[in-house]
């Protein structure tokens, strides 16, 4: 396929993220701008979920797609999604934040507001409980660590967990329920705190 017509095709909602990456390997820089803004949205929102620190989320997300650019030339076709390799280089960059807070290196995590405008109160409580679940989750065992926030903040499937992770999915689905366990355990003596009430 001569390179023009490639080209005209790599902005097209149909064409598959591989063969974008694969275009700005070969220089088409209109198919890093695409695939940008597929896929940027999706892992700021996973790393924001992960860190509850919006302005680490971003450096995250703009780390990991500088990531993307320079494995381009070697993006094989065909092997494997590149949201989901994408989705694993961000789940690691946000564990290992999630451990240096934990060995006392945290930031203050003051989440922006998003969108709309809640209370004050309503926005510090939700700060509270983001930054009470970062905690938490940096307490656990790194792989249930990642396993929750991929299943129950990022909402992806256990195939597809088991596919970021490269384990099975019963090893998904185990190491999910040891991690929501142990969550509720370092939680549960802080649901009045949190604004949480048994119903």
């Amino acid at each position: 396929m001569p390179v023009k017509d490639l080209r005209s095709t790599t902005t097209t909602e149909a064409t598959p993220d591989g063969a974008l990456l694969v275009a700005y390997a070969n220089g088409d820089l209109s198919a890093a701008q695409e695939l940008t803004r597929r896929l940027a949205p999706r892992v700021l929102a996973q790393a924001t979920k992960m860190l509850a620190d919006r302005t680490e989320a971003e450096d995250v997300t703009q780390e990991a797609l500088m990531r993307l650019w320079k494995i381009a030339p070697d993006w094989r076709q065909g092997e494997a999604e590149v949201s989901t390799w994408l989705y694993r280089v961000v789940a690691n960059m946000c564990t290992d934040r999630l451990r240096r807070r934990a060995r006392g290196v945290a930031l203050d995590a003051i989440a922006e507001p998003e969108d709309g405008s809640p209370s004050v109160a309503d926005q510090m409580q939700d700060n509270a409980r983001r930054k009470a679940l970062s905690d938490a989750l940096a307490q656990l065992p790194e792989r249930q660590a990642q396993a929750v926030s991929l299943r129950h903040l990022e909402g992806l499937s256990n195939p597809d967990i088991a596919e970021v992770m490269q384990i099975g999915v019963e090893a998904v689905e185990s190491l999910t329920a040891r991690g929501k366990r142990a969550l509720a355990a370092l939680l549960a003596g802080r649901k009045n705190e949190l604004g949480y009430r048994d119903d």
